[in-house]
């Protein structure tokens, strides 16, 4: 009668609700697991510096762009000390057609005038990098953009280029990264802020230059040593074929990236990411991953658990030891 009273008020029977009940704790146990098994890497990578690079297709996706940053807060949260670099070229893009400019690439690389260094200016400073730090904290973190002019944090020099016959090639504003200011970004750590840096560098006479945001981020990681560099991107890592995602190559050393690089199977728009990742390696920086930024919490996947998600790079000498 009690049972057939607690069925009637849409309670499950003893039997059923015993079977639910050891389901729960299968599914805490699996949880518990889980956190145990993150638990090395925080460990490992508490206080370290890991510099996460986002732009791209990843910024136009703003659910993408939430997961990113919620992985982001978790990495703070734990212990890690991660910098976000963004650059924000299909934004960009997007702001010159309207202004009736229209964009001009050499070489892979945006020409970058006064009209088009203005644009690129306010998209990265006073649009992308407020929007990227107000996510953060609305997730619940704090977040320092170092955008005002006095707080630019990279530093950087005209990039000089040649073409096939060593002659050079004019790109207008555009730099590379050749130091950063460690004291802005030791600042907002110790105000428990997560660094937020544009891929705008400023020259040492005050002049603005527009970077490409992997090399930006290579760069960051590099003059300070990071343990990690990761990029995000569109696709899941390095792929063996690139028309199969299952052909992913998880792990593979600098050497090896160089060979593929010359293979063509590392190609188009991946090598200078590769590049700008290997230079980083060769400088000091722990390991480089490549990431699917459209994949959910891709982030901790790849740096909190034993297998990873996407493509990590490592030095020569690690090679023979496949871990987070």
């Amino acid at each position: 009668m009690d049972g057939a009273v607690a069925d009637r008020a849409g309670l499950p029977p003893p039997i059923a609700r015993r079977h639910h009940e050891d389901h729960s704790v299968q599914d805490a146990i699996a949880k518990a697991g889980v956190l145990l098994e993150a638990l090395e890497w925080i460990r490992r990578f508490r206080g370290r510096f890991v510099v996460v690079k986002l732009g791209g297709s990843a910024l136009d996706d703003e659910q993408g762009v939430r997961n990113v940053l919620t992985d982001v807060l978790f990495m703070e949260t734990v212990g890690m000390k991660p910098i976000v670099v963004h650059g924000g070229g299909k934004a960009i893009s997007r702001a010159m057609q309207a202004a009736g400019v229209q964009p001009r690439f050499v070489l892979g690389r945006r020409y970058t005038d006064e009209v088009t260094l203005q644009i690129v200016s306010r998209v990265l400073r006073d649009e992308l990098a407020p929007r990227i730090a107000a996510e953060l904290q609305r997730l619940g973190g704090l977040a320092l953009p170092l955008v005002d002019d006095e707080r630019i944090a990279l530093i950087g020099e005209r990039l000089d280029i040649c073409d096939t016959e060593g002659r050079p090639i004019d790109l207008g504003h555009v730099g590379q990264v050749v130091d950063v200011r460690r004291e802005l970004i030791a600042e907002a750590f110790a105000r428990q802020h997560i660094p937020v840096i544009p891929s705008v560098a400023r020259t040492p006479e005050g002049g603005l230059l527009n970077v490409n945001a992997d090399t930006a981020a290579a760069a960051v990681a590099r003059l300070i040593q990071a343990e990690k560099l990761v990029f995000l991107s569109d696709v899941p890592g390095i792929l063996a074929d690139r028309d199969d995602p299952d052909s992913l190559i998880s792990h593979v050393d600098a050497d090896a990236c160089r060979e593929l690089i010359a293979a063509g199977v590392i190609e188009s728009g991946m090598v200078p990411k590769v590049e700008a990742g290997l230079e980083a390696l060769a400088a000091g920086v722990g390991k480089v991953h490549i990431v699917d930024a459209r994949l959910p919490h891709s982030l901790l996947l790849e740096i909190y658990s034993d297998r990873g998600i996407g493509t990590e790079i490592v030095h020569p000498r690690r090679a023979s030891t496949a871990s987070a």
